[in-house]
């Protein structure tokens, strides 16, 4: 990776970051979109059975990450590596060897099997795999205040990673039209329901996506750099501090530093719950249209199985190309109104959907919410890191904090909806179509007016942080990093 200039980061340095996440990316689009489809109509698992396993995965991604977050935050495993790197490599190792046995048979199970005794199987590979997926996410999303130039590299580094999100989902669900369209050829198959004959390809499409996302992760770790901790070195001396120290040409009074922010500080930031609420509804909306939109499809509209791959890839390719105009809009239009342009998309696509969606206007439908969630997402994670700003030092707990609101939300969130299914046998009974109608207006439109009412919040109470409140000024800055925010551009 390139030292990075006067202007900022290099295009190579923020490529090679931004793939990093490829692989949790990858595996993510599979778990959000496909669980539930595959242990209820493929497995044939009941409602209750399937949401209690995807809740157990979120529970355990939630309750991890703060931990990860605040062990990446006080220590390095590996003396060579920096702490980040090496937690995100363990994290990278966990989800490789568990995540293929997730979408496959029960090892040992047969047809008699009890339902019980293959949650009993799947559980502990979920546990595993959520925990290293949470290492790779935290680990990865708090290298963006410390690898960050200025507030432009902020941005484009949340650009550049949710760009490689989409890329990834456009990739999986392309694998899956791919699989789906070869078995519909060669087995005359025009029924288009899924059952326990699509089994091979789930366990295809997540042997084919495990191996893309590990030679991904090795193109991360060869390309990003960073600085392992000295021995004996402490925490509490900053980056920032150190250049201060070893800068000759500072000017004779230079503006105090910034006071140190360690994780047990961030509780008492107000800040701090108010980011964390907006993340929590922003993934709210993103995971939970994700991953009802399948059932939607099928059982709603009665479309064929392929359309569980085209839909979500017609999304994700209107998310890639608004991840583009990131930047420019954030300039121009400020986080806040970016952020409520994306909230407007998102609930003129709840309104569609109460009004009807019918033929090949569900495309159009969905490229409004792909466009939608898109702005949000990326926003939002731009926010996350302008609460933590220069205090990288703890940035890795605070992504792990805001995570946990996340997995922990959207794991109840699923199973209260699964619960509430009017259908209690395992195959879908006719109640099933206005069920998932129900869901893709209350949980994207509900969410988003929530959200809208945070945002509003924020104009009354900014973002910023009380400890500290003596700040750098811009002459010192200028002097420490040799760039500002005004000349931080490509």
């Amino acid at each position: 990776m390139e030292r990075p200039g006067p202007n900022g980061l290099a295009v190579c340095a923020k490529v090679s970051y931004a793939v990093g996440h490829f692989l949790n990316d990858l595996c993510a689009s599979v778990w959000f979109t496909y669980l539930l489809v595959y242990y209820h109509n493929v497995r044939r698992f009941g409602n209750s059975a399937a949401g209690l396993l995807l809740m157990l995965g979120q529970l355990a991604d939630g309750i991890s990450t703060p931990i990860v977050g605040f062990e990446i935050d006080r220590r390095s495993c590996l003396p060579v590596y920096g702490p980040r790197k090496t937690w995100h490599l363990a994290g990278t190792l966990a989800v490789v060897l568990t995540f293929p046995f997730i979408f496959n048979h029960c090892l040992g199970c047969s047809d008699a099997t009890p339902e019980f005794a293959k949650i009993l199987f799947y559980a502990p590979l979920i546990v595993v795999f959520q925990c290293g997926w949470a290492s790779v996410q935290i680990s990865h999303l708090s290298l963006i205040p410390q690898l960050a130039r200025c507030d432009g590299d902020k941005v484009e580094l949340t650009a550049y990673r949710y760009a490689f999100t989409v890329m990834a989902n456009i990739m999986v669900y392309g694998v899956a039209w791919l699989l789906f369209h070869f078995q519909t050829t060669s087995t005359g198959d025009l029924s288009g329901n899924l059952g326990p004959q699509d089994i091979p390809i789930f366990r295809n499409l997540v042997l084919i996506i495990v191996a893309i996302g590990a030679a991904f992760s090795v193109i991360f770790h060869l390309g990003t750099k960073e600085e392992p901790r000295k021995a004996g070195q402490h925490e509490a001396q900053s980056e920032v501090e150190t250049a201060v120290e070893s800068t000759p040409l500072l000017p004779a009074n230079p503006c105090p530093t910034r006071v140190r922010m360690i994780w047990k500080d961030w509780f008492k930031e107000p800040a701090f719950y108010q980011i964390a609420v907006l993340y929590m509804c922003t993934r709210l909306i993103v995971n939970l249209s994700q991953t009802y939109i399948p059932m939607y499809l099928t059982e709603t509209l009665g479309l064929h199985k392929n359309y569980i791959a085209t839909i979500p890839l017609v999304m994700y390719l209107s998310g890639f190309f608004s991840s583009f105009v990131m930047k420019p809009l954030n300039e121009f239009a400020g986080r806040y109104m970016t952020y409520f342009i994306g909230l407007i998309m998102v609930m003129v696509f709840s309104d569609w959907v109460w009004l009807g969606v019918s033929g090949n206007w569900v495309y159009a439908a969905a490229l409004l919410l792909g466009a939608g969630t898109s702005t949000i997402l990326v926003t939002s994670l731009a926010m996350t890191a302008d609460l933590i700003g220069n205090h990288t030092d703890s940035g890795a707990f605070v992504y792990g904090a805001m995570s946990f609101t996340d997995k922990v939300s959207n794991g109840l969130a699923v199973m209260l909806i699964q619960n509430l299914h009017p259908c209690k046998s395992v195959a879908c009974c006719p109640l099933c179509a206005p069920f998932y109608k129900v869901v893709m207006i209350a949980v994207p439109g509900g969410v988003a007016i929530l959200s809208l009412i945070m945002l509003g919040l924020f104009t009354i109470w900014p973002i910023r942080i009380r400890k500290g409140q003596t700040e750098w000024c811009s002459q010192t800055r200028a002097s420490i990093e040799g760039v500002s925010d005004e000349k931080c551009q490509d």
